[in-house]
């Protein structure tokens, strides 16, 4: 029901472009010589650092589909460039996965351009259903992966790796050999490098995502890669504190930044109906009965079995501070978070903010006729939900009246 699930329990931290072929080229991967530039007035200081015309523009943002907005240009001269930068960076970008507000951009790389011969797709990922990580490559390259799956499966070729032994060699000489005429023979080690190399920056940086697309021969007989995505396992980060410092704040929701250093789990969504829950499970319950009655999320807020009367003041702040939220749906069901310190920190978080948008609450659990006690002492305005398909019904309805 949920069309933002990746997006809740996508638990990665994304890399630049620039940051993921910086690892590449540690590793021996080819990349296109590049520089960063964070403003218009630095790309007078890029062209004496690389050779062209041409070069190619390419923004740095969080998200997919850069190319299709406008986010990657070829340039053809000095002038070019220089305007090209002025008007990237004058204006957010808007791609299929950004949303209508577009990223600001913070940050462009140029690169120089590449005589490209054949283009390729190379990722690999984790396969939830075969429980192990795969290699997806496919002699179509430079276009969505999902794309060309959808039109012809055929050209979307797995490798899966067993998690007891790792990828071996002979998976990379698979894919070289299904290539034939299509890979150059001098060209056919070199290939296999990169795959086995490509395999161990996936296992040693813990990634959840690493991929090139496109992976492209040159004219000149080189294998390059021309794009780079890396996805690093949060959990995984005690490991890489280099890695860790490579996380662009600039990137984040600036609410989803401050709920994190209030440990706790809040991701902003589209929708108009704010939402405070107790537990994940119950977190995604509760939004698909917001969708049904339907009215969408503005938020995904899990206070946790542990919570404080602080954090919980904190989230119902977060919450109150996005300004597309209509109406809020309080939904606990007390076990280790108790009815009645739900209640305190709702009334304490209320003493500091003015609620002008509609409460909706549905307790139940430990000590919940002491939190029902408390807030219908508390002066506070708001309305008592008998179970969930009630509250998902009230408080959709008030968004619609409003």
């Amino acid at each position: 029901m949920i069309k933002d699930f990746k997006k809740i329990w996508g638990d990665h931290m994304k890399l630049h472009e620039y940051q993921a072929k910086g690892i590449f080229k540690d590793y021996g991967i080819m990349v296109p010589n590049g520089k960063v530039i964070s403003s218009p007035d630095e790309a007078e200081r890029v062209l004496s650092e690389l050779k062209g015309p041409p070069w190619v523009l390419k923004v740095q943002i969080h998200a997919g589909g850069r190319g299709k907005a406008g986010g990657v240009r070829i340039v053809k001269s000095e002038a070019e460039l220089k305007e090209t930068a002025k008007e990237m960076f004058s204006r957010p970008l808007v791609t299929s996965q950004t949303g209508p507000e577009g990223k600001k951009i913070h940050q462009i790389l140029v690169e120089e351009a590449v005589d490209i011969e054949k283009e390729f797709y190379l990722g690999i990922t984790i396969d939830r259903e075969a429980e192990r990580p795969v290699l997806i490559f496919s002699p179509s390259g430079g276009m969505e992966i999902e794309e060309v799956a959808a039109k012809d499966p055929s050209l979307i070729w797995k490798e899966h790796i067993d998690p007891a032994v790792g990828w071996l060699p002979f998976q990379a000489r698979n894919i070289a050999y299904r290539l034939g005429p299509l890979l150059r023979t001098d060209l056919f080690k070199k290939f296999v490098s990169l795959l086995n190399t490509l395999c161990r920056i996936f296992f040693e940086k813990d990634c959840s995502l690493v991929e090139i697309n496109p992976l492209v021969i040159t004219k000149q007989g080189s294998i390059i890669a021309l794009d780079a995505k890396m996805d690093i396992d949060d959990n995984s980060l005690f490991r890489h504190r280099d890695l860790k410092e490579l996380d662009d704040p600039k990137e984040k929701d600036p609410l989803e930044l401050k709920a994190h250093e209030y440990n706790l789990n809040y991701i902003r969504l589209d929708g108009d109906i704010g939402v405070m829950v107790n537990g994940a499970g119950l977190a995604m319950a509760t939004m698909d009965l917001i969708k049904m009655a339907g009215a969408e999320p503005a938020n995904f807020l899990d206070v946790g079995g542990g919570a404080s009367e602080e954090m919980i003041k904190r989230g119902f702040e977060i919450i109150l501070e996005d300004p597309k939220v209509k109406a809020i749906l309080i939904n606990i069901f007390g076990g280790i978070l108790r009815c009645d310190v739900l209640a305190r920190g709702l009334i304490k978080a209320a003493k500091g903010v003015e609620i002008k948008v509609p409460l909706i609450i549905r307790l139940e659990g430990t000590n919940v006729d002491q939190g029902r006690e408390l807030l219908k002492e508390s002066g506070l305005e708001f309305l008592i939900a008998r179970d969930m398909k009630e509250a998902a019904r009230l408080v959709a309805k008030q968004v619609k009246e409003s």
